[in-house]
């Protein structure tokens, strides 16, 4: 008896692009902000043929307490002003991925974000701080 295997949808990328501009963006920076994360910094990979989001937005917070608050005031924030969910959430102590397929969040604590490298990674991206 042959077993079929069922692959998960794989998120794509939406025909219309988002800009910094955009609501889910700025919510995104403000949900971060509010629970005081740090050294927010956007990577926009629009000009990426192998990019698999529009933009990634990295973030910092000093504990695994802090990450998950971060990660998780987005999801809130998101689903009350824009009701969206989050197309996938993978938490983590040490490094937290919130993927709305077009921008995906990164929450680190510090050490693992300087391990992982994402900037270097993307060195090709444009890279723009968001910190007050």
């Amino acid at each position: 008896m042959e077993k079929t295997l069922n692959a998960l949808p794989t998120p794509k990328k939406t025909d219309t692009r988002l800009s910094k501009n955009s609501k889910l963006f700025k919510t995104i920076i403000k949900a971060i902000e509010d629970k005081k994360g740090n050294n927010i910094l956007s990577l926009d990979l629009r000009k990426i043929d192998e990019a698999v989001a529009d933009y990634f937005i990295l973030c910092e917070g000093n504990n695994h307490i802090q990450v998950k608050a971060i990660a998780n005031n987005i999801v809130d924030e998101i689903s009350k002003q824009i009701d969206e969910k989050p197309f996938h959430f993978e938490a983590g102590d040490h490094w937290t991925i919130v993927d709305f397929a077009n921008v995906v969040v990164h929450v680190f604590q510090p050490e693992q974000r300087h391990f992982y490298n994402l900037e270097g990674l993307w060195g090709d991206a444009i890279q723009m701080e968001h910190n007050d």
